[in-house]
């Protein structure tokens, strides 16, 4: 079979090659092996594609076609630029003709479309070497075509934006900047021809019997027509040409405007009639809901400026808000995007104004104030006048369709009981609720009166049962919920004294049935949450809520719980002061009483509800400034579980290390009493943790009271695990309570590492207290097999180092040997991510980030050699966390060392070294991430060379003389990018080189300058480059992450 494949030199034997592919996609692995053998070799045979132009001409299937397609499209990624001019140019006008042909009527544009659609991505691919120069007549001959038939208009309107997707920002991973700007450039330079190509939407889609019309394009009695008019206009609506059409595109949405009127009344509900329509109609809804959006974005502005549009634009938003209604996730995510980008466009109006002009705005019409009026921006003003109608209309799309917010964890399932979120369904609905709340907290601040009457009308519905659906209550609340501060305090009050009285009374109204109850009581946690700052001023209300979340904490509905101790947190963080004092009428501060009741309050908690709360009464305490006041609050606070941890370590001290090691941790009465204490240990530690984080350096005297007797804890389990590996080897680290030992050595490393994270300075005046005992620790992990060794224990002496800095010197050689050594023979083994070693890994290069910061200049050679091995292995490593983490620790360490008295020692070791690790990781294509941090660091190294610091020659000066430094780094850097680029001449390389150092104190300069060298060389032309411009997809969303977010800096309106 091969070898007649194999056999270029004369025209393929087709049905060969189909009874090949056709193998391939065959069921029997033998013959599909065999048959991708051999079509990998022709794929890869440098002839192959002169076979091309044959097998589309005589091949019978498609799958054949579509091979053939590919190794073309393969010639055009890395070779073209090689071929002959000739048969550059019989290739694309071959390509183009078959376009031509191929959609040049109905049946074969339909029968083809899957060969059309990669015959124009090779034709674009084409372009972007030859357009314009090299194919001038493109355009012009692509119009002309498009002329004689509706559906080689449409196919020349999908080449077009393939293309300009091309020559848009995200081709910049494929071509250098200077070609996208020539592209772009030419692109816009044919304005008038796509136009004209455009304007044959408006007059080839018409058919004999149904010209009824002057916009031909919209035929809705057939409505496959009108879809694919509708497509057509779809790619017209989204171009943009600055202001040179404006008068057309007015004419062509006006136009279309009057023919949607007369089949689609605006007053039409738009969610029955896309339930009750056809796949098409529902097609056509679809389509008209992206016709709108992309026209809007695009072209929104001209319609406003003249006032004879705006009926028919306020017509068509119309439309778009009842399309919102329509029950189909894509087609609401579609209309919300856009509503979205609309508001928020007012909204960045409202922020770059004056307070007090902003907050005038925010008035409703009738109570502006003429003279603060007068200093606004009349733009503004009319726009707001503009579109007071359709805000309007919008506000309730999105009250009456609020998603979720991710801290809601109850639904209601299909037999109506409520029940608790799955993981899926919490993450679907996460950004869809970011934007509904960015959407509608703006709507809010433009009318807080129109926002407000319709909420209540909706929460009235439900009080006096004209609408009984749970779900739209949900809706409600969480519409609520989403646009906290965006009304005058005063009336924010107001209405939320109204929201939660109502909910109160509707609770009451339902006793006896637990699912609504349960519902309601959700909704009134999560407004509590969202208002805590409104419980401030109101006390007895505060106190009220307070008393109800504490019922709630006994109820064992599912995640009914949970939402009480979050809601208690966020009530805790904005009214914990309150908590502290005597109010009018009563005897003590709230949390004494709340202090007296705990351990009633925490009866039928889970443990993980139960470091809530003490989280949030951690808080309350906090905040007491009177230090013996607040010492007798801890003390209380922690009475309970020391009481709990003063048993188990006389328990614990009744074993001693012979008796721990004899423990068999399998069958034996002992060790369920070890495994059951182990549960309550993890539980008084996990209780320590929580108060740690929340208490601060005011924790100190609890930590120090536990800490000697938390270590003993530690060693006591430590001696369990290692006694249990020994006698059972690894297979037993999968042992349940083999698992659950580990948890209680992680619990007590996170609650030290919590401490050393709080404490104060003067807390660690020395490592005796704390340091020198934690000794053990480092012992335990170094005498452990891997497989139980804890990463936790990086991380803790991480924090120790960046704690004590130099102080910890003279600790360093134990690091090293029991920590640095063992832990990089773990992370750079082939097999470490099978092995579970990937939080291992992150956490040593924290330590070794730790040691590069604050203990560099102490360093050994040898320890040094250690670092930057380390380093030297997580730069190279594929993993794009490991890498860019190394990076950063590499620059640092870079930068440390220049200012450094140690700089010639270790630049002259490392210089060579490094720059050679860098450059071929850059010129590898498997390795794009961190692009800036591998440039950064270049450039560094460039920039230290005319440094007064780095005095010492960095060649070997017994064999070799160059002038300086500068002269050598450049011919060594010419000799490492002429061995990683072969395909690049000398003369290349050295003008690159010679640029390089002309723009190195330009870091954007110089970055695009490697990026461009990089997409150009041929080792990336044929790659996915998108990781090198990984900064400025970053830069982009955080542009639109701060965009979407500057509602959150505006002050609460009071």
């Amino acid at each position: 079979m091969a070898e007649v494949l194999w056999d270029l030199s004369q025209p393929i034997d087709v049905r060969q090659l189909d009874a090949t592919v056709a193998a391939f996609h065959g069921t029997r692995p033998e013959k599909s092996a065999a048959a991708d053998s051999a079509l990998r070799e022709l794929q890869n045979n440098p002839d192959m594609w002169l076979q091309v132009v044959h097998i589309l001409q005589n091949s019978q299937s498609p799958n054949t076609k579509i091979f053939a397609l590919q190794v073309m499209e393969s010639v055009i990624k890395s070779r073209w630029n090689e071929l002959p001019v000739g048969q550059r140019d019989r290739i694309k006008n071959y390509i183009f003709n078959l376009i031509v042909q191929l959609s040049s009527n109905e049946v074969s544009f339909q029968r083809e479309r899957l060969q059309i659609k990669n015959l124009n991505i090779i034709l674009v691919k084409v372009l972007k070497h030859e357009w314009p120069a090299k194919w001038t007549k493109f355009v012009p001959d692509l119009v002309l075509a498009a002329k004689s038939s509706k559906t080689i208009c449409e196919n020349s309107m999908a080449i077009l934006k393939l293309f300009s997707e091309e020559v848009s920002d995200s081709s910049r991973a494929k071509m250098t900047q200077q070609r996208i700007k020539e592209l772009k450039q030419s692109f816009n330079s044919k304005c008038q021809l796509i136009h004209e190509l455009s304007s044959n939407v408006l007059s080839l889609s018409q058919t004999s019997e149904l010209i009824h019309a002057k916009l031909a394009t919209l035929h809705i009695p057939v409505v496959s027509y009108s879809n694919l008019s509708l497509q057509c206009l779809l790619e017209v609506a989204a171009l943009q040409f600055g202001d040179l059409y404006d008068v057309q595109y007015v004419e062509v949405y006006t136009t279309f405007m009057m023919q949607l009127q007369n089949i689609l009344p605006p007053d039409s509900n738009i969610h029955d009639a896309y339930v009750n329509g056809s796949a098409e109609e529902r097609t056509f809804i679809r389509n008209l809901a992206l016709f709108f959006t992309s026209f809007y974005k695009a072209h929104i502005r001209v319609l406003e400026t003249a006032p004879e549009n705006r009926s028919a634009l306020l017509s068509g938003l119309g439309y778009l808000i009842g399309i919102s209604y329509v029950d189909d996730h894509e087609v609401f995510k579609v209309c919300l995007e856009y509503w979205h980008i609309f508001v928020l466009e007012f909204s960045e109006a409202h922020h770059q104004m004056e307070p007090a002009a902003a907050v005038a705005m925010m008035a409703p019409q009738q109570q502006v104030i003429p003279g603060m009026v007068d200093r606004l921006s009349s733009t503004i003003m009319r726009r707001r006048q503009m579109y007071s109608g359709p805000l309007s209309k919008l506000r309730e799309v999105l009250i009456g369709h609020m998603a979720k917010p991710d801290e809601i964890l109850i639904i209601e399932e299909k037999n109506r009981n409520a029940g608790q979120e799955t993981t899926k369904n919490l993450n679907i609905l996460v950004h869809q609720y970011k934007i509904m709340r960015q959407t509608l907290f703006c709507l809010a601040l433009f009318d807080p009166m129109d926002t407000e009457q319709q909420m209540l009308q909706q929460l009235s519905k439900h009080l006096n049962g004209e609408d009984c659906n749970s779900n739209n209550l949900n809706a409600l609340c969480w519409a609520i919920g989403s646009i906290s501060g965006s009304m005058m305090e005063d009336q924010e009050n107001r209405f939320l004294l109204i929201v939660i009285r109502d909910l109160l009374y509707s609770r009451k109204s339902t006793e006896g049935k637990e699912n609504e109850i349960v519902n309601i009581a959700i909704n009134t946690m999560h407004l509590v949450g969202e208002y805590p700052s409104f419980l401030r001023p109101h006390w007895k209300l505060l106190k009220t809520v307070v008393y109800k979340l504490f019922e709630f904490m006994h109820k064992t509905h599912p995640c009914v719980q949970d939402m009480a101790c979050c809601t208690f947190l966020k009530i805790v963080h904005k009214c914990r002061h309150e908590f502290l004092y005597v109010k009018d009428g009563e005897d003590e501060p709230f949390v004494s009483e709340l202090l007296t009741r705990l351990p009633t309050t925490i009866a039928d908690l889970k443990p993980h509800q139960i470091y809530h709360f003490y989280e949030s009464v951690g808080h309350i305490i906090q905040a007491e400034s009177h230090v013996g006041t607040r010492d007798e609050y801890i003390k209380k606070l922690v009475d309970l579980p020391n009481k709990e941890w003063a048993r188990i370590i006389g328990w614990t001290s009744s074993f001693s290390i012979e008796e721990l090691k004899s423990v068999d941790v399998i069958g034996t009465r002992k060790v369920d009493v070890i495994r059951t204490m182990c549960r309550n240990v993890i539980n008084i530690l996990q209780i320590n943790t929580s108060l740690c984080s929340a208490l601060g350096p005011f924790f100190f005297p609890q930590f120090s009271s536990i800490f000697l007797d938390v270590l003993t804890v530690y060693i006591m389990y430590s001696e369990i695990v290692s006694n249990a590996i020994k006698r059972y080897r690894a297979p037993c680290t999968r042992f349940p309570f083999i698992k659950q030992f580990r948890s209680l050595k992680r619990a007590t490393l996170s609650l030290i590492q919590k401490f050393l994270d709080k404490a104060e300075e003067h807390q660690l005046h020395t490592d005796n207290q704390f340091v020198r005992p934690i000794r053990a620790v480092l012992e335990d992990y170094a005498g452990s097999v891997p497989e139980v060794r804890e990463p936790e224990v990086l991380s803790l002496y991480a924090t120790i180092i960046n704690r004590y800095k130099d102080a910890i010197i003279q600790r360093l050689p134990r690091v090293f040997d029991g920590l640095l050594q063992h832990t990089f023979k773990m992370v750079t083994t082939e097999h470490r991510l099978n092995l579970g070693y990937q939080e291992h890994m992150l956490n040593f290069l924290s330590l070794v980030g730790a040691i590069g910061a604050h203990c560099f200049e102490a360093l050994s050679s040898e320890q040094l050699k250690l670092v930057m091995d380390s380093i030297n292995w997580a730069v190279r490593d594929i993993e794009r966390d490991i890498a860019e983490t190394g990076l950063r620790i590499l620059l640092e360490l870079l930068k440390n060392f220049e200012m450094s008295e140690s700089c010639n020692r270790f630049y002259v070791a490392y210089f060579l070294k490094i720059e050679q690790g860098i450059f071929a990781v850059l010129s590898d294509a498997l390795h794009k991430h961190g692009f800036k941090l591998h440039v950064s660091v270049i450039q560094h190294l460039f920039c230290l060379l005319e440094s007064e610091r780095l005095t010492e020659p960095l060649w070997d000066a017994t064999s070799d003389y160059f002038p300086d430094n500068i002269t050598f780094v450049k011919y060594n850097t010419r000799r490492l990018l002429e061995a990683s680029f072969p395909n690049t001449t000398p003369d290349e390389v050295t003008r690159f080189v010679d640029e390089l150092f002309e723009l190195k104190l330009n870091l954007p300069a110089f970055k695009n300058y490697i990026r461009d060298f990089l997409v150009h060389s041929e080792e990336f032309s044929a790659q996915d480059n998108k990781d090198l411009y990984a900064e400025e997809v970053a830069a982009q969303r955080e542009r639109e992450r701060e965009a979407n977010s500057t509602f959150g800096s505006w002050p609460h309106c009071s």
